[in-house]
């Protein structure tokens, strides 16, 4: 049966999930919302759409990645005493004054004792798993066609094996390079050798100039390696998640599409890496962002768009795939793109603020630029009391959302901090009043005195969890005995055991059976606003131990059982896990 216990490789071109025994379940080429060659992770049929390496008579395995990359290793223990070891990545690395990251996978594998005997089972799909591509070979390669795409395997293993699917011992090592179809002008050992040891000098370099906290360092750091491969490098978006449509909950029907690019979840994503010190994703999103609002005339924003950046996104159901665990159905494209969504103004303003202030980047902000973002900031200030699908996108309602407010706020108070930094002080003057008659706005329509806290919508009743980021952006001062008193009505309505729930109403769908991982990793945060530090601690533990084996979550979490449900791997979650790191660890100079 599938589950989410898997690894993701990749090189920001394009990413694979591989299970326990070194199975590629899932991957898309040419890029992350490209047609998911490795597709069984949503089949229940065993036709196609994987990649195994199958050791007979295999006893258990074990897995782990080599240390600070996104390198996977594998090991594979048959009942005689056979091991071989498998090592899975996406070569990543400098060369000729860019960065190399090829539609490639590269499998190694390694006998380490005895004599194992394995076989390879490549069996792409295409048109999302709707049948297989022609196969042809030459020489030294095979050759796997499909209309608009065709992939090609370079090996030194037996084409008959690969072909034929026939076992064989291996002696050695072989290579296995799956990429665009070109010819390779060395052999794939050294090949696969050199993209080795070039891929592990990027990733380890990376990591080393992280701004990392003292505490929980390798969750944090392999945190930091996932957001970014969830970053597609040419055009600087970056996906909430590498899957599509994996539900929420059992059989709840919420599957959706999320490798698309919402600029609400990339906000989030480049502001962790930023904290971190990883400056070249939120440089490469920002100028993803500044690109999408050169073409809105009016400064009207849709929350989600392609990683192209492109704007349509229409949603379709696939009946060649069956769902996760038969679970469909499997969605391609998501209809989030033609909803209204107010926060979109804050979350792009709030990224592109960081290119104002912040003296590492190489491309700084100016007044041209600032311009062209009070666009955005005059849709924020129309929009900021209107009806909206809110940022848990509720397809059957609108309402105005708080959060939403609270985000067109953020717009129009990071504009006139902007404009101040610019010495533009007429517009300063101007978004400032702006932010304080949306304050204003907000603390008369969405204060419930009934309930002495702030509530989800306006002249509303009921909590969500974004009200806990309300100091987090600004909106309120932690130590504003409004604030604590909205995190109490929060913990009344919606903690479940050890999480909190987006909210509790019903839905399109019903009631949420499950918990959005990111909302507990909010409450961990204003815990420690209000100076229950040894609880969020205490949490932040429990939360971590919910991580798959590699350190990884997906979207949702079941209260009762913790099995991950929703998209993987989550970029919503990870950047939770960084954020509430940084805030709880002790200092480097406390430690010793």
């Amino acid at each position: 049966m599938n589950s989410l216990d898997l690894a993701m490789i990749g090189n920001c071109t394009i990413s694979a999930l591989i299970d326990a025994r070194a199975k590629i379940v899932w991957g898309c080429f040419p890029r992350f919302d490209g047609d998911p060659v490795f597709c069984s992770l949503l089949k229940n049929t065993d036709d196609g759409g994987y990649f195994s390496i199958e050791l007979a008579e295999c006893l258990r395995s074990e897995q782990a990645y080599l240390d600070n990359t996104a390198i996977l290793i594998t090991r594979l223990y048959d009942r005689h005493g056979g091991t071989l070891e498998i090592t899975d990545f996406a070569p990543r690395f400098g060369q000729y004054g860019r960065m190399f990251r090829p539609m490639m996978v590269v499998r190694q594998i390694r006998r380490l004792s005895g004599s194992p005997r394995l076989t390879l089972r490549l069996r792409p799909a295409r048109d999302n798993g709707a049948g297989r591509p022609e196969v042809t070979w030459g020489s030294n390669h095979i050759r796997y066609a499909a209309p608009g795409q065709t992939l090609r395997l370079t090996t030194d293993a037996s084409l008959t094996a690969v072909l034929q699917e026939t076992p064989f011992f291996l002696d050695d090592t072989i290579t296995l390079l799956l990429g665009a179809d070109e010819t390779v002008h060395d052999g794939p050992a050294e090949i696969g050798r050199r993209f080795f040891d070039e891929t592990v000098l990027y990733w380890r370099e990376w990591v080393r100039y992280l701004g990392i906290p003292y505490e929980w360092q390798a969750a944090v750091i392999r945190a930091a390696i996932t957001l970014k491969l969830n970053a597609y490098d040419d055009t600087g978006a970056i996906v909430a998640a590498m899957t599509t449509s994996i539900p929420e909950a059992a059989g709840s029907s919420r599957n959706w599409d999320y490798r698309y690019c919402w600029l609400r979840d990339g906000y989030f994503v480049v502001n962790a890496l930023n904290r971190l010190g990883a400056t070249r994703t939120m440089e490469r999103y920002l100028a993803y962002i500044v690109n999408i609002a050169a073409d809105t005339e009016d400064g009207t924003l849709q929350p989600v768009y392609g990683i192209d950046g492109r704007s349509g996104l229409d949603e379709r159901e696939i009946p060649t795939l069956s769902g996760y665990r038969g679970m469909g159905p499997v969605r391609i494209g998501n209809l989030a793109y033609r909803q209204i969504q107010h926060d979109v103004y804050g979350s792009a303003i709030l990224a592109a603020t960081h290119i104002f202030f912040d003296e590492r980047l190489s491309r700084r902000g100016d007044e041209a630029l600032f311009h062209r973002l009070e666009h955005l900031g005059e849709q924020a200030v129309r929009c900021h009391d209107q009806p909206d699908a809110g940022l848990w996108e509720l397809r059957g309602s609108a309402r105005v959302h708080t959060f939403s407010a609270v985000m067109c706020w953020a717009a129009c108070d990071r504009l006139g901090r902007i404009a101040n930094r610019l010495g533009l002080d007429d517009r300063s003057g101007h978004w400032h009043r702006q932010a304080t008659r949306i304050h204003k706005t907000i603390c008369l329509r969405a204060w419930n005195k009934q309930r002495s806290a702030f509530v989800s919508t306006f002249d509303g009743e009921a909590m969500d969890a974004s009200l806990l980021l309300l100091a987090e952006v600004g909106f309120l001062d932690s130590a504003d005995p409004r604030f604590s008193a909205t995190v109490a009505a929060v913990e009344e309505d919606l903690r479940r055991g050890d999480f909190i729930f987006r909210y509790v109403e019903k839905d399109d769908f019903g009631e949420p059976e499950n918990a959005f991982l990111v909302c507990t990793f909010w409450y961990v945060n204003a815990l420690a606003a209000l100076d229950r530090r040894q609880e969020a601690r205490e949490l932040f533990e429990k939360l971590l131990a919910y991580r798959n084996r590699h350190g990884l979550l997906a979207e949702h979490i079941a209260p009762g059982s913790g099995e991950q449900w929703g998209n993987f791997v989550q970029t919503y979650s990870m950047v939770g896990l960084i954020n509430s790191a940084i805030r709880l660890s002790i200092r480097w100079d406390q430690a010793f």
